[in-house]
């Protein structure tokens, strides 16, 4: 029987103290990884419905073939691997400020199964998403334009893990990442906040559509359903 509680790693980052922690969970009988700065929940392999609806929502938004994907945003891994199950990804670029994140999948201590190393079509790379995006992604080598480029890393367009990830979301910001996106490509963002008029309407003055959708999936713990929004604009 798996350990009621393990703290897998903690190191310290510029956001702040940052943990990986396995625990049992009672009522369900299954393991379940979660990562927390400080002691607030950031992500959890118990819910990952969300997560995984950025890759599929976005890429079922494009037609394009041969993809080369950016993912913002590494985590436990959930929407990376449901980019790397469309066969039309040819390559994968995830992008992660916080070297602890990346070195828990190279160290295999994330659930993620088939791991995301193990396919290589898939890169890791240690960098901040917002100053690359301000770079209009220029990387150094490879591509700098994307088919989709898939976003989950703040809480929101207004609930920001860094108050310096701002301009991203305002109209500049906006016309550069749309600029980044190859024709007929995709953005998509996950949020967990309700749908934002405001942000739809940057959105739909850089792209040629832009929709809100709320995605609303099961609870296990709380027995009742929630929700949160994907973002999903093309080119």
């Amino acid at each position: 029987m798996s350990r009621i509680f393990e703290e897998l790693d903690r190191r310290s980052t510029s956001i702040g103290e940052i943990s990986l922690r396995r625990r049992l969970e009672p009522t369900l009988r299954v393991d379940v990884f979660e990562v927390k700065i400080g002691e607030d929940g950031l992500m959890s392999s118990l819910i990952t419905d969300g997560e995984r609806a950025v890759a599929t929502l976005g890429l079922a938004a494009t037609s394009n073939t041969e993809m080369d994907v950016l993912v913002g945003g590494l985590g436990l891994g959930y929407t990376a691997g449901a980019a790397l199950v469309d066969p039309r990804v040819r390559s994968l670029r995830v992008v992660d400020a916080l070297a602890p994140v990346i070195d828990w999948h190279r160290r295999r201590l994330v659930p993620l199964d088939p791991s995301l190393v193990d396919d290589d079509r898939c890169e890791l790379v240690l960098r901040d998403f917002f100053e690359l995006a301000r770079t209009m992604f220029d990387f150094g080598h490879g591509p700098t334009m994307f088919d989709a480029i898939l976003l989950d890393i703040d809480h929101s367009p207004r609930h920001l893990l860094d108050p310096a990830n701002a301009d991203f979301y305002e109209p500049p910001g906006v016309q550069r990442l749309a600029r980044s996106i190859l024709p007929g490509g995709v953005f998509s963002l996950w949020s967990n906040d309700e749908p934002d008029a405001r942000y739809l309407g940057v959105l739909q003055e850089s792209f040629e559509r832009a929709g809100a959708e709320v995605v609303t999936f099961a609870n296990p713990l709380t027995g009742s359903d929630t929700s949160s929004t994907v973002y999903v604009a093309t080119t």
